[in-house]
């Protein structure tokens, strides 16, 4: 079988599937997004490609031409653009009813700070497109909405100038990551920390969090959801039950193979020599 390996830097995390690819035998012809030229008519000839991009648009538009080749993607187009965007996974949550914080989204000064009334406060301004944990707000009142909104709107780029508003979840410290592999749920952790952002990118330490049957379904269904894969799903405690905050396509989890006990990278690289997990 001859493996795509769709990267940019060389993090722990691939280099730890990188391994595993070796131990497995397979073919892997890597593709370094920095590098890559795609046109219409000249692809690569692989059996399947593993994405492990940094850069959110770089990883969607490259699946797209490798899906354009007939090449299955892991995970897909589809998933990445989902994932990638909070308001495009919160739509595919809610459709299938999916529990998750409440959320609202503006577009304007005005019409993002009546909202952050309805939602509440304290309320969580995030960026549409973002991940470990970076541009997230904790706006605990009026004032602050507006500085905020103002910071936003001066910035200029399209993203801030939508407004992604989410409830305030009092998480006591913790939140969850379960890892999703196919059709399991095969880990998960609590991720801990004084701060209210609990991003093991920030300095939250994990612990391992044993896979109830309320963590599976609702990370199954959650993973279902935005289309399937390999995928890490983030939870939130509460006394609603569990949330889904996000769902995250290209998944970090070197703090995670050992307080859990789980071979992630194995469960990984099996799914993608199979083509199921």
């Amino acid at each position: 079988m001859k493996v795509g390996f769709l990267h940019s830097l060389i993090r722990v995390e691939e280099k730890l599937l990188l391994a595993e690819f070796r131990r497995q035998s397979a073919d892997v012809q890597m593709l370094d997004d920095r590098n890559l030229i795609f046109d219409l008519e000249h692809y690569p000839r692989l059996d399947v490609v593993l994405e492990r991009c940094i850069n959110h648009s770089r990883a969607v538009y490259s699946l797209k031409f490798l899906e354009d080749a007939g090449i299955r993607c892991i995970n897909s187009s589809s998933v990445a653009a989902i994932c990638g965007d909070k308001i495009d996974t919160s739509i595919a949550l809610d459709r299938v009813g999916v529990a998750q914080p409440r959320i609202c989204v503006a577009y304007s000064h005005e019409s993002a700070l009546e909202a952050i009334e309805q939602i509440g406060y304290p309320a969580i301004l995030k960026p549409i497109v973002g991940s470990w944990g970076r541009l997230l707000s904790k706006v605990n009142d009026r004032e602050a909405a507006e500085a905020i909104l103002e910071h936003k709107e001066r910035l200029g780029s399209y993203q801030h100038s939508i407004f992604y508003i989410q409830e305030y979840i009092d998480k006591k410290g913790r939140d969850i990551r379960s890892f999703v592999v196919g059709d399991n749920c095969i880990a998960a952790i609590y991720r801990e920390s004084a701060h209210w952002i609990t991003n093991t990118a920030r300095g939250a330490v994990a612990s391992n969090c044993p896979v109830t049957d309320e963590i599976a379904s609702i990370s199954l269904a959650a993973a279902r959801a935005v289309g399937g894969g390999i995928l890490a799903v983030d939870l939130f405690e509460s006394d609603r039950g569990l949330l889904v905050n996000e769902v995250n396509y290209t998944m970090e989890f070197r703090n995670s193979i050992e307080p859990t006990g789980v071979n992630i990278p194995e469960k990984i690289v099996q799914y993608v020599i199979s083509g199921s997990g």
